[in-house]
């Protein structure tokens, strides 16, 4: 480690060259271990946590369970401790010891790793050499992108960025509802209501707009449904001319969807779906299921009993001989693990389906599938009340469209600093996409919640738009203080002025934490985690602004100082945005 601090033993599992508070808290638990025999340092490692209400690290020393008193024990502790560079102080209050880090080593590291690292700070490499394949987004072709598929898409983006950014190999898929008696519908619906032209222009409308055209024929002329279900045979068939629209269908739909996608920020390196199964997996897993006993036979359907299991009774092929969702899901993990042997693969998909997804991951265990244990459900609940101003939204470029008219809106109240924007369409448009992601990330994943556009799109409070603005805030300083740049060696700034600001310790102190709150995404699988430290970042630099100032400082030291902290915050603030796959805007 580059560093001025004296040297530790290492402990497994900890990093202090890519994460400085590893360093903090092995000297932490270095003190417990040597006082608290026969407690070891990994042990006493285990039991550093992060302080509440203005206090650094905190050790609950009853969860050691070592003999003696708690009293006697933190007594140990304090009798044998000395203040250095690591930590400044300790003190017992009931059952818990609460260390205060030396607050120049704080600062100095801190900063200085930031700088050494660049835009590998916060990076970690505890999946190196491992692969994750990450199943999310997973729209149906010419029905609608609705608000559970944006909920899956932002929160899918949102992991593949956490596993890279610690090390993984990741592969996005989409697997796109691209199969199904809906085509058949859609095939009869474009002979009677297609037009090339319009299927050019938008062909995720206008395959909707069939497909909802044609459904009211049908309610009306049986027919109809007759036609589509021979049609469709004619696709499972195989045949060429049933087939050639069907092609031309999908990958226009995949193009529109590459360009939606994109302005959300989000690239996919595999475009599957339920169509790229293929048969002979589908048959390949009933066969298996059907030797190994698991199949039960109900009025010609046939079925895996997951009663044992609380899971009931799964369908694997329905009674007319075809195959259901399950078969396919099973025939294309299976072909998945074959193709790409992962180490892990994720599906994000609602909490509504968490019974399917958990008869899915039972019926490969009993396959017998070693992999079938590297398989998570990354679950999320649902969104109440999403609809235009004019009703409700259908397509995703609706919803992304209302939100860029609200957010310009807003900005032309400000005429003076509307004219400094230079690209105002496409800011409005990063705000408004902003302020959709920020608002599905900031709660628990699994909780629903109801689609307010007002509060979605405020410049007050927790709302994606705020902390837009504070990054632009921050990346303004440079701008307004030229004369102070390029800093010089960071070795040569004196950060006396930093030491002495309880703000400037704040904001050092939250930056030494964003290593963490990468790991504990990748724990926990939850974006609202990395959200509440953008929006404390945030308030912590808001509080900041009128005493630790920057423009106006006579003191050219103390101003190059400041502006060390405030371009680290600006840094960290810009990756964890990145990680939640938003776009940092410099002006606004």
């Amino acid at each position: 480690m580059a560093s001025s601090l004296p040297s530790l033993p290492p402990v497994p599992g900890t990093d202090p060259s890519s994460s400085v508070f590893d360093a903090f808290r092995i000297s932490i638990a270095k003190r417990l271990a040597d006082a608290l025999e026969p407690l070891t340092l990994e042990q006493a490692y285990a039991g550093v946590d992060y302080g509440k209400k203005g206090e650094d690290f905190t050790v609950a020393l009853p969860r050691f369970r070592l003999p003696g008193k708690v009293d006697e024990l933190a007594k140990k502790v304090i009798d044998q401790f000395q203040a250095d560079d690591f930590v400044a102080s300790v003190k017992h209050d009931k059952a818990f010891l609460h260390f205060q880090l030396n607050t120049t080593s704080l600062i100095r590291e801190t900063l200085n790793q930031i700088h050494r690292l660049g835009s590998a700070y916060g990076c970690n490499s505890s999946g190196k050499g491992k692969k994750v394949l990450i199943e999310y987004s997973s729209p149906n072709i010419a029905k609608s992108f609705h608000v559970g598929h944006l909920r899956s898409t932002i929160i899918g983006a949102f992991l593949a960025n956490v596993y890279k950014t610690c090390g993984w190999e990741v592969i996005s898929a989409n697997y796109l509802g691209d199969w199904g008696t809906q085509f058949g519908l859609i095939a009869v619906g474009y002979d009677k209501y297609g037009s090339q032209d319009e299927l050019q222009k938008d062909a995720i409308k206008h395959l909707f707009d069939i497909y909802v055209k044609i459904n009211k024929d049908a309610d009306t002329d049986p027919d109809v449904k007759l036609e589509a279900a021979k049609f469709f045979r004619r696709m499972e068939d195989g045949e060429e001319d049933a087939l050639k629209n069907w092609r031309e269908w999908r990958e226009l739909s995949v193009k529109k969807y590459e360009a939606e996608y994109d302005r959300l920020n989000v690239r996919f390196d595999l475009y599957t779906g339920e169509s790229k199964v293929g048969q002979e997996s589908i048959d390949g897993a009933i066969k298996r299921l059907d030797e190994m006993g698991l199949i039960e036979d109900h009025e010609g359907a046939k079925l895996v009993n997951l009663e044992k299991y609380k899971l009931g009774k799964a369908v694997v092929r329905k009674k007319d001989g075809t195959s259901i969702y399950l078969t396919r899901d099973i025939g294309g993990a299976v072909e998945r693990y074959e193709k790409y042997k992962f180490d892990k693969m994720i599906y994000v998909i609602s909490s509504q389906q968490d019974l399917h997804v958990a008869q899915f991951f039972k019926v490969l265990e009993l396959m017998g599938f070693p992999w079938a244990k590297d398989l998570v459900h990354v679950n999320y609940g649902l969104v109440q009340g999403m609809s235009t101003r004019k009703g409700t939204v259908v397509f995703l470029n609706q919803i992304i469209k209302e939100a860029t008219t609200v957010m310009h809106e807003q900005m032309q109240k400000n005429e003076e600093k509307y004219q400094a924007v230079e690209d105002p369409e496409m800011t409005s448009e990063e705000l408004g996409i902003t302020g959709i992601k920020i608002q599905d990330m900031t709660a628990k994943r699994i909780n629903n919640y109801t689609f307010n556009w007002d509060r979605m799109l405020s410049f007050e409070g927790d709302t994606g738009p705020y902390l837009q603005y504070a990054h632009v805030r921050l990346a303004s300083i440079g701008r307004k203080n030229p004369h102070l740049l390029p800093l010089p060696p960071r070795s040569e700034i004196n950060i006396d002025t930093l030491t002495t600001s309880a703000h400037a310790r704040e904001i050092a102190f939250l930056l030494g934490t964003y290593p963490d709150v990468v790991k504990t995404a990748l724990k926990t699988h939850e974006p609202s985690g990395v959200v509440t430290f953008a929006f404390r970042l945030s308030h912590a630099i808001s509080s900041a602004w009128e005493t630790v100032i920057v423009k106006g400082e006579e003191d050219i030291e103390k101003a190059k100082a400041r502006m060390w902290l405030y371009e680290s915050a600006r840094d960290v603030l810009a990756a964890s945005m990145r990680l939640l796959s938003i776009r940092p805007l410099e002006r606004m």
